[in-house]
C-alpha cells in the first residue's frame, strides 16, 4: 500500500487544548491534570497514556437523575497524549469559553474541560408547552467544550430590541443563558401531511446572546426529565 495516499488524512500538529480533525472528529490534546469529561461511547482512538472513568462520582452528585436515574452518560478522561472523539459521524463544534456560560442540549454535549463549572437545570417558563419540561447543561468559565450537530449548525446572533428568535426545539443545541427564553404554540408542517399529532410549540429567545441550532427535528435529539 502506498501511504503517501493517506498522508492527507493524518492529524495536524497541535495547536490548541481542543480541534477538530475534519468535521466529524474531535482531537483533545490531553494532559495531567487538565482532566476531560466526555460522552460516554465517544472515544474512537487515542495515543500515549489515557485512562477512562464511566459515571464518575463529580458526574453522580450533579447529574444523578439525568435521563433515566441511572447517572449521566458522561467518562472522566485523564492522562496525556491525544484523544480522538466522535458522535456517530455527527458535525463537531468546538467552542473555547472564556469565562462565558452555554446552555447546551444534553444528547449535543460530547465532551468539556473538567474545570469549568457544569449542572443539569430546567429550562424555565417550557413546562406547560413540553408537558416534561426540558433540562439543559449549563457550563461555565474558562476552558473548551465540544458539541454535537446533526449536520452544519447555524449561529444566531439575537440583538436588542423587540426582535425575537423562535426555534423548534428539537433543533436547538445551545444558547447564551442571558436570554430570556419563553414558549409559543404553534403547528408543525409535518402535521400537514400526516406524520404528527398536529399541535406543537417553539422557543422564542430575546435579549443579546447567540442560538445555536441544527438542520435535523429529530425529537429523541431532545433531552426530557420527568419532575
Amino acid at each position: 500500500m502506498n501511504q503517501h495516499q493517506l498522508a492527507g488524512f493524518a492529524p495536524a500538529p497541535v495547536a490548541a487544548r481542543m480541534e477538530n480533525h475534519g468535521h466529524h472528529m474531535l482531537k483533545v490534546a490531553m494532559q495531567t491534570g487538565n482532566d476531560l469529561f466526555a460522552r460516554v461511547g465517544s472515544m474512537v482512538a487515542y495515543e500515549g497514556f489515557v485512562q477512562y472513568e464511566p459515571n464518575p462520582p463529580a458526574v453522580r452528585q450533579i447529574a444523578r437523575d439525568w435521563i433515566t436515574g441511572e447517572g449521566a452518560p458522561l467518562m472522566k478522561c485523564s492522562g496525556d497524549g491525544l484523544l480522538y472523539l466522535a458522535d456517530y459521524g455527527a458535525d463537531v463544534v468546538v467552542i473555547n469559553l472564556a469565562g462565558d456560560s452555554l446552555s447546551v442540549n444534553g444528547t449535543n454535549l460530547l465532551a468539556f474541560d473538567a474545570s469549568l463549572q457544569w449542572g443539569v437545570e430546567r429550562v424555565k417558563g417550557l413546562a406547560k408547552f413540553a408537558g416534561q419540561g426540558l433540562w439543559n447543561i449549563k457550563v461555565s468559565g474558562q476552558g473548551w467544550v465540544a458539541l454535537t450537530s446533526r449536520g452544519t449548525p447555524i449561529v444566531v446572533e439575537c440583538g436588542r430590541g423587540e426582535d425575537e428568535t423562535y426555534v423548534d426545539p428539537d433543533a436547538l443545541i445551545a444558547w447564551s443563558p442571558n436570554l430570556k427564553v419563553k414558549g409559543k404554540r404553534s403547528f408543525k408542517a409535518g402535521s400537514l401531511i400526516g406524520r404528527g399529532s398536529g399541535e406543537a410549540y417553539q422557543m422564542g429567545f430575546s435579549g443579546e446572546g447567540i442560538v445555536v441550532v441544527q438542520p435535523s427535528e429529530d425529537s429523541t435529539d431532545r433531552l426530557r426529565i420527568r419532575s
